[in-house]
């Protein structure tokens, strides 16, 4: 008889009958000398008890602390929208396993809820943020007619249904992991950092769905998601979606130039940069590029610090200039009376925005008090600006805004469809509009370039900039 319990995150397998599973499955079992035992992780349970019950040996689950939620019903009535039942249906079809790619402000919570109604069994929802777990929690309390639980904000309670930030659950689910059925990751692309991907590693969980709208990152981190949550069984791009789902955009660039001091300072530090990298042949393409960078900075002491402070200078200047500051007041004025989100890369740009214009400012900073009625004063009208460095690039439900400004970001294609996504929840009469603003004269256009590789720019973008 093969007899298996949870212990500290992972399984512990014991019995007559354990070394014919082994030899079947060696991939998922290692022999812990400390007990004369064989232990698995606990996130492979799922594909051990199909091994087991294949090869039809006797088994005993001392595992398992979970049962389906008898009582668990909708508390109104739920008509999915055609992408939704479809995301649901390939998800249904790839075995109630695996990630849906769905734009921001498509419903993807919704989703969750009809997945959680069809299993009826207990659900962890695990999310980035203080404002997602909110979020997510008051989703659930809507629909369905059980105790919500809550890890993360001060709260530690356990339901069958329990919310969790990736934070909080790492520190749980050591303990937890046998507790729920069903595990979801929201804005799953944070799961395979070496933290997060702990929370799925220490989960039993055999049912598994992960919602993004951008979840690739690299090759490396893709092949965690897919061992964890399951491989992208769903995806649907922005220009798929009907309008009614997510309201109609523009996206302009308005190409700006730095004033002759500017562009000297740019000119000098980038030439000290770009020497230093000819000098030792390195090439910025990619993560692994930018480390080497950095290993040359550390080996060549004075010469590679000033390498590292003109980079640091070359791109600080190309985010900003007097020109940005000065078109970010014409928007304003352009939009008076609509919501306007301003997006930077650093605080500093955010914080002299704010004291320029006398704005809002969120950053990662913001009090969580101060926060709430920052976004709740957006939401009603009462202060239709904010300014924000990167906090609102994911996790904020706010429809009413249809005007987002880009100071400054980074090349990455998932933050600028993430701030896309912002303005896009859909509100009847809503036209969102996205503004680039871009020093023409320095690496900025390249960055622009490598972040429009995304079908959801590529049908917007004009030939052309506005300015």
């Amino acid at each position: 008889m093969i007899r298996t319990v949870f212990d500290n995150g992972t399984l512990v397998w014991t019995g007559d009958e354990t070394a014919s599973l082994v030899a079947a499955a060696p991939d998922f079992f290692k022999f812990d000398n400390r007990i004369n035992a064989f232990r698995s992780r606990a996130c492979d349970y799922a594909s051990i008890l199909q091994k087991v019950r294949s090869l039809q040996l006797p088994f005993t689950d001392e595992a398992c602390a979970f049962e389906p939620i008898r009582n668990l019903a909708l508390q109104e009535t739920l008509i999915p929208r055609p992408h939704q039942q479809t995301a649901f249906d390939a998800w249904r079809k790839n075995g109630y396993r695996g990630v849906a790619a769905l734009p921001t402000g498509s419903g993807k919570t919704i989703l969750a809820v009809m997945a959680i109604a069809r299993l009826k069994r207990p659900a962890l929802v695990l999310v980035p943020t203080i404002d997602l777990l909110a979020q997510w929690t008051n989703v659930l309390k809507r629909f369905f007619n059980v105790p919500i639980g809550m890890w993360g904000g001060g709260s530690s309670e356990t339901h069958d249904i329990t919310v969790a930030t990736y934070n909080s659950a790492v520190l749980k689910m050591e303990f937890y992991g046998n507790r729920f059925a069903f595990l979801i990751a929201d804005e799953c692309h944070h799961l395979p950092g070496p933290a997060n991907q702990l929370a799925a590693q220490w989960s039993i969980a055999p049912y598994r769905l992960g919602l993004s709208a951008t979840p690739e990152s690299d090759p490396g981190r893709d092949e965690i998601m897919k061992d964890l949550m399951g491989e992208v069984c769903c995806r649907i791009q922005i220009d798929e979606l009907s309008e009614g789902i997510l309201s109609d955009y523009d996206v302009e660039t308005v190409e700006l130039s730095l004033n002759r001091e500017e562009q000297a300072e740019y000119l000098f530090n980038r030439k000290i940069y770009i020497d230093f990298l000819h000098k030792h042949r390195l090439v910025m393409t990619s993560v692994r590029s930018w480390r080497n960078f950095i290993m040359e900075v550390a080996r060549n002491g004075q010469a590679g610090r000033k390498a590292f402070e003109a980079y640091l200078k070359q791109k600080s200047i190309a985010r900003g200039g007097e020109e940005k500051f000065k078109m970010v007041w014409a928007l304003l004025m352009r939009h008076a009376g609509e919501r306007i989100i301003i997006f930077t890369a650093e605080n500093a740009a955010a914080y002299e925005l704010g004291r320029r214009y006398y704005l809002p400012v969120l950053t990662h900073h913001t009090k969580s008090a101060e926060r709430r009625c920052m976004l709740e004063n957006f939401r009603t009208g009462d202060c239709p600006v904010l300014v924000s460095s990167k906090v609102l690039n994911e996790g904020v439900d706010v429809p009413e805004a249809n005007i987002g400004i880009i100071v400054s970001g980074g090349a990455s294609v998932r933050e600028h469809v993430q701030r896309l996504g912002r303005i896009l929840r859909a509100k009847p009469g809503k036209k969102a509009i996205l503004y680039e603003l871009v020093n023409s004269s320095t690496s900025e256009l390249n960055i622009l370039n490598r972040r429009r590789e995304h079908r959801a720019y590529s049908s917007k973008v004009p030939g052309g900039g506005i300015c």
